[in-house]
């Protein structure tokens, strides 16, 4: 019996592959809500190497920042504007004219014009009402537009704010000449079930327009949101390579490219045999490790310690292993340790074409787990100290670097800094 008529995948056989959108268009956000990930900052000439690896992968779109930010995130905007990369090169702008006009200098190929629309934020972050945003929003989208720019209208805390007013504004903003609509989960608030619920309601009262979600993490649930998105009908997910972003992260690049490819069985266009590589340079150029048990690239995601487990890949990896490692970029292993059972060392063992007794093979199983029990744990303790040492250091600029700033600036620092 083929390996394929012992494996169901109730995914695909109860439809919700039918479900999908024709074309997924994937909106890179690494370099710009993954920059904002605390402590993390990429040089232009960095964020263009990422702009580069992920274009050749087959990503369609790339928010590559925010030009009014600083000179240099301007640079960066624009060096990738003009590297001539397949991608379309989106920056992002506040509905306000200078940010807009920054992004126009740049000479990207689309804005997204974003604002806040929740009346928790309208009321405590923008001090505006909605009248003013909804004018805000319009003005900009009609500037950016006049000015030969592809424009994506986003509000903030979309799925928080109250529902009419959502319509109204986005309405208003597609009449002003966006063409796609991005709304925007964003503390994480939604789950599946509510997110098919909110676009099945909202597609039908929009005028034409192409539909974007953008979710964060903060709940562990930004794929499977995204996921529920696109069954819904929406065709543009916001990713991050390596789930980078604001606090807890957005929806991980690798995980939903990965999820639609095996679990959908859809072909996505992106080349999944980078993955590693992607996910090693961004890990690299930011500076944030990437979590030993993340999905598809963390580096136990194909690693093995338990005897039953490494028992049934060694017969078939599909037993417990959902992909090829090969297929993402990676590598099986087999770890030695206290779970470790006689069909991992046998193996070990006939890759080296070393032949060993049934009676040696148990011996030797049992001095690793005796030397793997045995061990202390100082070092593992003193590794996670200096982890958490460095990541205190690692965040942006130190009270004592601030307060030095501070003085430099012809101001009075608080005693302790002095």
């Amino acid at each position: 019996m083929s390996e394929e008529t012992l494996v169901r995948n109730y995914n695909i056989e109860s439809g919700l592959g039918k479900a999908l959108p024709k074309k997924i268009i994937f909106w890179d956000e690494t370099m710009r809500d993954g920059e904002q990930t605390p402590g993390v900052y990429f040089s232009p000439e960095e964020k263009l190497q990422i702009a580069t690896t992920l274009s050749e992968m087959g990503v369609d779109i790339m928010d590559v920042g925010i030009p009014v930010v600083s000179k240099e995130e301007a640079r960066g905007v624009k060096l990738i504007a003009n590297a001539g990369l397949d991608a379309t090169i989106l920056a992002a702008c506040r509905a306000v004219r200078r940010d807009v006009e920054a992004c126009v200098e740049c000479e990207v190929d689309e804005v997204s014009v974003f604002i806040a629309c929740s009346d928790l934020h309208l009321k405590y972050k923008l001090n505006m009402t909605r009248e003013q945003v909804l004018d805000a929003a319009v003005r900009e989208c009609e500037y950016a537009k006049a000015h030969g720019v592809g424009v994506t209208f986003v509000t903030e805390d979309t799925f928080r704010a109250d529902f009419d007013y959502v319509v109204k504004l986005y309405n208003a903003a597609i009449e002003a000449g966006a063409t796609r609509a991005v709304f925007s989960d964003t503390v994480g608030y939604t789950t599946p079930a509510m997110m098919k619920w909110f676009i099945g309601k909202i597609k039908g009262k929009l005028k034409p327009v192409q539909l974007s979600v953008h979710c964060h993490n903060d709940f562990g649930l930004a794929v499977a949101n995204s996921l529920a998105a696109l069954e819904a009908g929406v065709e543009v997910p916001h990713t991050c390579v390596n789930g980078l972003g604001e606090r807890s992260g957005n929806a991980a690049f690798e995980e939903l490219v990965m999820a639609l490819e095996v679990l959908y069985g859809r072909k996505t266009g992106i080349d999944v045999s980078r993955m590693a590589e992607v996910s090693k340079l961004v890990e690299q150029l930011s500076g944030v490790p990437v979590a030993i048990n993340k999905a598809v690239v963390g580096y136990n995601s194909f690693s093995h310690e338990s005897g039953i487990h490494a028992d049934g890949v060694i017969k078939m990896t599909s037993t417990y292993e959902p992909m090829q490692p090969e297929r993402v970029g990676r590598e099986r292993r087999f770890i030695l340790g206290k779970h470790t059972g006689s069909t991992a060392v046998e193996d070990k063992l006939k890759k080296q074409g070393v032949h060993a007794t049934p009676e040696q093979v148990k011996e030797i199983v049992t001095m690793v787990k005796e030397l793997a029990e045995s061990r202390s744990k100082e070092e593992q303790a003193a590794f996670i100290d200096m982890y958490r040492e460095r990541e205190e250091k690692r965040r942006g600029v130190s009270d004592a670097e601030f307060w030095e700033i501070v003085r430099k600036a012809g101001l009075s620092p608080p005693n302790e800094f002095r």
